[in-house]
């Protein structure tokens, strides 16, 4: 995913556009691929567990409940009680982890993820079955 380029800044210099113009520019092109990135996640075309080892430009400052939350059947509690055995708070940063707490987070996903098919019928609960209105 590359950033995206406004007609803007292919017409005028980068020096002559203002600070704060650049610096929203910038914060909208994050957002945009963060959302992208959220969506591959929710759709299944990207692993969480992959995001948190390579740990992509637009990733660097997502939190790790929101990397969490934006898989499908993630809410805040299962982030929560997931990151607790990790000793890892949920508002840290992804780019903002350490090397042992980076592997042993994708670790732990990657695994989850290999059991996920049964893993609530395992306990009895049927997280994975749709809701019908």
């Amino acid at each position: 995913m590359e950033p995206a380029t406004s007609a803007r800044q292919s017409t005028i210099p980068n020096h002559e556009i203002p600070q704060h113009m650049r610096a929203l520019e910038r914060a909208n092109t994050v957002r945009l691929a963060r959302a992208e990135l959220k969506r591959a996640i929710a759709r299944g075309d990207m692993d969480a567990a992959e995001v948190v080892r390579r740990c992509p430009w637009e990733a660097t400052t997502m939190t790790i409940a929101e990397l969490l939350t934006s898989q499908r059947q993630w809410g805040r509690t299962r982030s929560r009680k997931f990151l607790m055995p990790l000793l890892i708070g949920e508002n840290k940063q992804l780019g903002r982890l350490t090397e042992r707490q980076r592997s042993v987070l994708a670790k732990e996903l990657a695994r989850r993820l290999a059991n996920s098919p049964s893993e609530a019928h395992a306990r009895g609960r049927g997280d994975d079955v749709p809701c019908h209105a």
